[in-house]
Protein backbone atom coordinates (compact mmCIF):
# COMPACT_ATOMS: atom_id res chain seq x y z
CA UNK A 1 0.00 0.00 0.00
CA UNK A 2 1.00 3.45 -0.92
CA UNK A 3 0.90 6.56 1.78
CA UNK A 4 -1.06 9.26 1.05
CA UNK A 5 2.21 11.95 1.51
CA UNK A 6 3.69 9.41 -1.22
CA UNK A 7 0.89 9.82 -3.85
CA UNK A 8 0.19 13.64 -3.45
CA UNK A 9 4.21 13.94 -3.58
CA UNK A 10 4.18 12.54 -6.85
CA UNK A 11 0.57 14.30 -8.00
CA UNK A 12 2.53 17.35 -7.65
CA UNK A 13 5.90 16.13 -8.91
CA UNK A 14 3.47 14.92 -12.80
CA UNK A 15 1.50 18.85 -12.54
CA UNK A 16 5.10 20.89 -12.04
CA UNK A 17 6.40 18.57 -15.22
CA UNK A 18 2.57 19.04 -16.91
CA UNK A 19 1.98 15.56 -17.13
CA UNK A 20 -1.88 15.06 -17.27
CA UNK A 21 -3.70 11.46 -17.03
CA UNK A 22 -5.52 12.24 -20.20
CA UNK A 23 -2.50 12.49 -22.21
CA UNK A 24 -1.15 8.67 -20.72
CA UNK A 25 -2.43 5.61 -22.14
CA UNK A 26 -2.41 2.66 -19.63
CA UNK A 27 -2.55 -1.10 -20.21
CA UNK A 28 -2.19 -4.13 -17.90
CA UNK A 29 -0.24 -6.35 -19.41
CA UNK A 30 0.66 -10.12 -18.15
CA UNK A 31 3.48 -10.53 -16.37
CA UNK A 32 6.46 -12.20 -16.68
CA UNK A 33 9.71 -13.98 -15.38
CA UNK A 34 9.96 -15.91 -12.61
CA UNK A 35 7.05 -16.43 -10.23
CA UNK A 36 5.24 -19.75 -11.91
CA UNK A 37 1.80 -20.04 -12.85
CA UNK A 38 0.59 -16.82 -10.61
CA UNK A 39 2.55 -14.38 -12.48
CA UNK A 40 1.30 -15.70 -15.58
CA UNK A 41 -2.02 -15.33 -14.98
CA UNK A 42 -2.43 -11.94 -13.62
CA UNK A 43 -1.71 -8.64 -15.11
CA UNK A 44 -0.15 -6.89 -12.87
CA UNK A 45 2.83 -5.48 -15.38
CA UNK A 46 1.88 -1.47 -16.13
CA UNK A 47 2.42 0.02 -19.63
CA UNK A 48 2.59 3.81 -19.62
CA UNK A 49 2.73 5.73 -22.40
CA UNK A 50 2.99 9.75 -22.67
CA UNK A 51 1.45 10.67 -26.02
CA UNK A 52 3.07 13.77 -26.29
CA UNK A 53 6.57 13.07 -25.81
CA UNK A 54 6.25 9.19 -27.00
CA UNK A 55 7.98 7.98 -23.74
CA UNK A 56 7.21 4.31 -22.95
CA UNK A 57 7.29 2.58 -19.40
CA UNK A 58 6.80 -0.66 -18.37
CA UNK A 59 6.95 -1.62 -14.64
CA UNK A 60 6.59 -5.16 -13.29
CA UNK A 61 9.26 -3.88 -9.88
CA UNK A 62 5.87 -4.94 -7.91
CA UNK A 63 3.45 -8.25 -7.36
CA UNK A 64 0.40 -5.47 -6.79
CA UNK A 65 -0.78 -3.69 -10.21
CA UNK A 66 -1.01 -0.42 -7.60
CA UNK A 67 2.21 -0.49 -6.86
CA UNK A 68 3.46 -1.04 -10.28
CA UNK A 69 0.87 2.22 -11.50
CA UNK A 70 2.87 4.30 -9.08
CA UNK A 71 6.63 3.03 -9.99
CA UNK A 72 5.32 3.47 -13.45
CA UNK A 73 4.50 7.20 -13.13
CA UNK A 74 7.48 7.97 -10.82
CA UNK A 75 9.86 6.32 -13.43
CA UNK A 76 7.97 8.34 -16.47
CA UNK A 77 8.31 11.53 -13.98
CA UNK A 78 11.80 10.67 -14.11
CA UNK A 79 12.77 10.11 -17.95
CA UNK A 80 10.48 13.01 -18.71
CA UNK A 81 12.87 15.37 -16.12
CA UNK A 82 16.08 14.00 -18.09
CA UNK A 83 14.56 14.72 -21.32
CA UNK A 84 13.77 18.20 -20.00
CA UNK A 85 16.91 19.05 -18.40
CA UNK A 86 20.24 18.72 -19.50
CA UNK A 87 21.95 17.70 -15.74
CA UNK A 88 22.65 13.94 -15.52
CA UNK A 89 20.49 11.93 -13.28
CA UNK A 90 22.35 9.61 -10.44
CA UNK A 91 20.98 6.80 -12.55
CA UNK A 92 22.89 7.90 -15.88
CA UNK A 93 26.61 8.81 -13.67
CA UNK A 94 26.23 5.99 -11.86
CA UNK A 95 26.05 3.85 -15.89
CA UNK A 96 28.79 6.44 -16.66
CA UNK A 97 31.23 5.30 -13.88
CA UNK A 98 30.42 1.64 -14.01
CA UNK A 99 31.30 2.15 -18.00
CA UNK A 100 34.53 4.20 -16.99
CA UNK A 101 35.82 1.46 -14.94
CA UNK A 102 35.15 -1.54 -17.36
CA UNK A 103 36.88 0.51 -20.64
CA UNK A 104 39.97 -1.15 -21.15
CA UNK A 105 43.09 0.74 -20.19
CA UNK A 106 45.65 2.12 -22.53
CA UNK A 107 48.87 0.91 -23.28
CA UNK A 108 50.68 3.97 -21.08
CA UNK A 109 48.95 3.40 -18.16
CA UNK A 110 49.56 -0.87 -18.14
CA UNK A 111 53.42 0.49 -18.73
CA UNK A 112 52.71 2.45 -15.78
CA UNK A 113 50.97 0.22 -13.21
CA UNK A 114 53.34 -2.82 -14.57
CA UNK A 115 56.37 -0.47 -13.44
CA UNK A 116 54.56 0.26 -10.26
CA UNK A 117 53.90 -3.45 -9.20
CA UNK A 118 57.77 -4.14 -10.08
CA UNK A 119 58.65 -1.10 -7.66
CA UNK A 120 56.56 -2.73 -4.87
CA UNK A 121 58.08 -6.60 -5.20
CA UNK A 122 61.26 -5.14 -5.17
CA UNK A 123 61.24 -3.32 -2.06
CA UNK A 124 59.21 -6.19 -0.87
CA UNK A 125 61.97 -8.93 -1.35
CA UNK A 126 64.55 -6.76 0.37
CA UNK A 127 62.52 -6.85 3.71
CA UNK A 128 62.82 -10.56 3.42
CA UNK A 129 65.81 -12.39 5.96
CA UNK A 130 68.95 -12.72 4.10
CA UNK A 131 69.61 -16.57 3.24
CA UNK A 132 72.47 -18.18 4.47
CA UNK A 133 73.83 -20.45 1.79
CA UNK A 134 74.26 -23.93 2.91
CA UNK A 135 77.97 -25.30 3.08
Amino acid sequence: MIRKEKLEELEERMRSLEIREEDLTEKFILGSGKGGQKINKTSSCVYLKHEPTGIEVKCQKDRSREMNRYYARKELCERIEEKISSVKTEKQQLIEKIRRQKRRRTRRMKEKMLAEKKVRSEAKTLRQKPRIPND
